[in-house]
């Protein structure tokens, strides 16, 4: 059975190795506070403002707001800074919480399309770093699909303890 991160490698087309090429330079050092505010901020503004219905009722319940809060925050604490995230939220933990989001292939898709844009439009950033980045964004969007496939089919099974005999008397 191939593991999600197997499984993100493939559907992504990055290998691990260049999904965590960002754990080798410290993107934080290197970028600043504000240049991850900025990415996170111009992404949110083209998600919010996206002309395809479907994907933006994904973001509907969530204020604008505290989604580039979020994500600033995240991205920080995953490339090198300080644990803004987990000091405000507790652990990332992506899965669970993307869980109550339909994370389709067709959706991180459109993720990574607006994150692609994003990246391209804020000038603070290197290409060498864009390409870190993307790769990880690119790999991280197929782990989460992957995660929700098997929320997916764990919601479709039948409880192990589930049988058809009658209970004993």
């Amino acid at each position: 059975m191939q593991s999600l991160q197997e499984k993100a490698s493939e559907w992504s087309g990055v290998n691990q190795n260049d999904a965590f090429a960002i754990d080798q330079t410290n993107l934080y050092q290197k970028l600043g506070l504000q240049t991850f505010i900025n990415l996170s901020t111009n992404f949110y503004n083209r998600v919010y403002d996206d002309e395809e219905e479907w994907f933006r009722s994904i973001f509907a319940n969530s204020r604008k707001e505290d989604a580039i809060q979020n994500q600033y925050e995240f991205f920080v604490q995953r490339m090198g800074g300080p644990p803004l995230y987990s000091q405000r939220r507790g652990h990332p933990a992506l899965i669970a919480r993307h869980r109550p989001f339909p994370i389709t292939h067709q959706a991180a898709e459109r993720w990574l399309h607006h994150m692609e844009q994003a990246l391209d439009n804020t000038t603070d950033i290197d290409s060498d770093s864009k390409i870190k980045m993307m790769n990880f964004f690119r790999h991280t969007a197929f782990f989460l699909v992957a995660g929700d496939e098997l929320k997916n089919k764990k919601q479709s099974m039948a409880c192990k303890h589930a049988t058809s005999k009658p209970a004993a008397v």
